[in-house]
C-alpha cells in the first residue's frame, strides 16, 4: 500500500466510508479490489488503534447501548461448528453512543450472549471519567454485565419495546414482514440499578446510529451479495466507519463532528489525515476478534 498514492488511497477511503461496495469502489477507482481490501485491511487496523489511543478519559453523562446484526459468509442456520470457529455466521455489533455528543464511546464485534455482553461493558467503563446514566435495550446479559462493570456506580436502566406478532394465530404470513419491522405496541422502563431519570431513559439515539451504520457500510445491507466473506475484514470496515463518522463526519444538529463536541478534537479530520493513520506504526492494542462455537 506504501506505494499507492496518497490521492488514490485518500479516493477508495471516501468510497468505503459513503456505502460503496468493494466492486463498486474498484470501477470508480480503478484499482483492483485486492488492492482495495489491502487499503481496507491496514487503514482498519490503524482505526482501530486510533480509537483506543484517543476515546479514553470522557466526561460523559449518558450512555446508550445497542446491538446490531449483521453476518460472515453466511448466517447462523447454515454455518457448521467449523464454519464458526472460522468466524463465519452471525456477527453483532455492540455500539454505546453518548447521548449529548453523539460520540460512539465503545464498540464490540462478536455474539449476542453474555460473554461479548461483559466485555463490552468493561471496555466501556474503561473509557469513561464519571458515573454516567446507562441506557439498554431488554437483553438479559446486560444486567449482569453490568453490575460486574459498573457496581453500584452507575444510573441503569433498560427499556424494553413490545411488538406485536408477525403472524398471529389463525392468521396467513404476510411475505411483506419480511420487509419492514413490526407494529411497536408499547415500551416499559425496568429500573436495574441507581437512580435513573426516567425523563431520559432512552435508546434513540443507539437506534439512529444503526440506520447510519447501514447506510455508511454495504456490507451491512439487507439482502445483497456485499455482505463481509471474512470476520477481520468486517472488523476492519467497521474500525474505519466508527473513526469516519467520530473525527470527519459533522453531525447535522451540532454542526461539529461528535469528536469535537466531546471535547478531544478542536479540529475536523479529513480523509487524507485517515489515510496517514496506515503510515504510522503503533504496537498492537487490540487482540483477535473470537466468536463463540455453538
Amino acid at each position: 500500500m506504501n506505494s499507492l498514492p496518497t490521492e488514490k488511497r485518500v479516493q477508495i477511503i471516501n468510497c468505503l466510508v459513503q456505502g460503496v461496495s468493494l466492486r463498486g469502489t474498484s470501477e470508480i477507482t480503478g484499482a483492483s479490489v485486492n488492492t482495495i481490501t489491502k487499503v481496507l485491511v491496514d487503514t482498519g487496523k490503524a482505526c482501530q488503534i486510533f480509537h483506543d489511543e484517543n476515546v479514553h478519559s470522557l466526561n460523559t453523562t449518558r450512555v446508550e447501548c445497542d446491538e446490531i446484526w449483521s453476518f460472515v459468509g453466511m448466517k447462523d442456520r447454515k454455518a457448521t461448528a467449523a464454519d464458526k470457529a472460522d468466524g463465519m455466521g452471525d456477527a453483532w455489533t455492540w455500539t454505546a453512543i453518548d447521548a449529548d455528543s453523539k460520540m460512539i464511546v465503545s464498540y464490540l464485534v462478536g455474539n449476542r450472549d453474555a460473554t461479548s455482553a461483559n466485555e463490552f461493558m468493561l471496555d466501556l467503563k474503561s473509557r469513561l471519567n464519571n458515573r454516567v446514566q446507562l441506557t439498554t435495550d431488554g437483553l438479559k446479559a446486560y444486567v449482569e454485565a453490568v453490575r460486574n462493570s459498573f457496581g453500584r456506580k452507575v444510573d441503569f436502566a433498560q427499556l424494553v419495546k413490545i411488538y406485536a406478532s408477525d403472524n398471529p394465530k389463525g392468521a396467513r404470513k404476510h411475505t411483506e414482514s419480511r420487509y419492514s419491522p413490526s407494529p411497536l405496541t408499547k415500551t416499559e422502563i425496568k429500573y436495574v440499578s441507581g437512580n435513573p431519570d426516567s425523563k431520559l431513559v432512552s435508546t434513540s439515539y443507539v437506534e439512529r446510529q444503526n440506520l447510519t451504520m447501514r447506510m455508511h457500510m454495504r456490507r451491512f445491507t439487507r439482502l445483497t451479495n456485499a455482505f463481509s466473506k471474512k470476520l477481520e475484514n468486517h472488523c476492519y470496515a467497521i474500525s474505519l466507519h466508527f473513526v469516519y463518522y467520530n473525527f470527519c463526519k459533522i453531525h447535522k444538529t451540532l454542526r461539529v463532528t461528535p469528536a469535537m463536541e466531546a471535547g478531544i478534537m478542536k479540529d475536523v479530520m479529513s480523509i487524507k489525515d485517515i489515510a496517514n493513520l496506515a503510515r504510522i506504526e503503533a504496537p498492537k492494542t487490540r487482540g483477535a476478534y473470537k466468536k463463540k462455537v455453538a
